[in-house]
């Protein structure tokens, strides 16, 4: 999956959606070895989009040595990479947390009782007995 979103990253970065073969293996391979957060960023983008493949849906076509981004291929990207309304993921949040009709209301985080930690004072070493050990 991340190998297919790279891939639609990468040709949508084109002018005209099409690359040679060797310049997608490059970028493909910067992006890839640049660490976590690509890798993190492209799972969760593959996550919006359940079985995700590009040729067989005609996100992508093979042309003269290289691969072209299809008009469907930038709107499924642009899909994945829209972000939810904050009132959609609100109102999908509030689903998930309403409490049974029957039963008491689960505790929240502002329910829950504060704990404080204890301010510890900073020990302070009387010097003179150590000076006095490390003389004799």
């Amino acid at each position: 999956m991340n190998f297919q979103v790279t891939v639609l990253k990468v040709l949508v970065s084109y002018p005209d959606g099409f690359t040679a073969m060797a310049d997608l293996k490059r970028d493909m391979a910067i992006l890839t070895t640049s660490g976590r957060d690509w890798t993190e960023r492209t799972k969760r983008l593959a996550a919006r989009v359940p079985g995700l493949d590009i040729f067989s849906q005609g996100l992508v076509e093979r042309l003269n040595g290289g691969w072209r981004i299809t008009e469907k291929g930038r709107a499924v990207l642009e899909v994945m990479e829209t972000r939810p309304v904050p009132a959609e993921a609100m109102d999908s949040v509030q689903a998930v947390v309403q409490p049974a009709p029957d039963g008491p209301p689960s505790p929240t985080p502002s329910m829950a009782p504060a704990r404080r930690k204890r301010e510890r004072k900073p020990r302070r070493r009387d010097a003179t007995p150590r000076r006095q050990a490390n003389a004799s």
